[in-house]
């Protein structure tokens, strides 16, 4: 539980995965003030649907306990947030940190999902990952919560890469398929779809985005932005 005065993040896993994977991301924003629920689920036992509904038993109290909730997801638990938000919002709900998320789907998953293996490893949620299950989440309301999007676009596997998903990408998930309409805001960062979990740069920008509501830019990109706002039209120069 947390204090009344604590503000708390959620992390959600991909699929196959576990609160492991999230383990260095939940030290740093420990290190930051924040409460954590780094939270396990049967990610290959059930649809997302069904996935979202059983991970209410345990953010419910825990949501209630905190002053300002966050959710902080990696690839499809991305997509379990939305759905969740979508049935059970908490009333202190304030931001939300994707990273890779397929929000648009995945080639990959198109290519294997009739792929025996593939289906019997990844299970009914692995399903629901290629881009044809769009249909899912065009039922759900429009996001009028805070969104912020990181995603990659380095790989180590270049099958994928360059022939299965649209390039940029992260090897998983293309920089254009992460993409939400209605985010806040989206950074692309040089790391792989599993390197974003640890990648210091992607932990540094979710802090800055709960904190902020908006990712950190660099210095040089903000300084040469307020230049061109302000750059006379060559059309009138001297």
């Amino acid at each position: 539980m947390t204090d009344t005065a604590t503000p708390a993040v959620v992390l959600l896993h991909g699929v196959a995965r576990t609160p492991r994977s999230l383990r260095k991301m939940e030290r740093a924003l420990q290190d930051e003030g924040f409460a954590t629920l780094n939270l396990g689920y049967p990610s290959r036992k059930y649809p997302l649907e069904m996935l979202a509904d059983r991970l209410h038993d345990a953010i419910a109290p825990f949501a209630e306990s905190a002053d300002a909730l966050h959710f902080v997801t990696h690839s499809m638990g991305g997509l379990l947030a939305r759905l969740y938000l979508a049935k059970h919002r908490p009333d202190r709900l304030q931001r939300v940190v994707m990273l890779a998320p397929p929000n648009s789907g995945s080639e990959v998953a198109d290519l294997l999902r009739n792929i025996a293996p593939y289906r019997a490893f990844y299970g009914p949620a692995g399903q629901q990952l290629g881009t044809t299950m769009r249909q899912l989440f065009e039922q759900l309301p429009s996001i009028d919560y805070s969104v912020g999007i990181i995603a990659g676009d380095k790989t180590i596997d270049p099958l994928a890469s360059h022939f299965i998903v649209p390039r940029p990408n992260d090897g998983r998930v293309s920089v254009e398929s992460t993409r939400l309409h209605g985010m806040a805001d989206h950074i692309v960062l040089g790391a792989t779809h599993s390197g974003l979990l640890t990648h210091r740069d992607a932990i540094k920008q979710t802090i800055a985005f709960l904190h902020d509501g908006h990712f950190l830019r660099h210095e040089k990109a903000a300084l040469e932005t307020s230049i061109a706002a302000f750059r006379i039209p060559e059309a009138i120069e001297g």
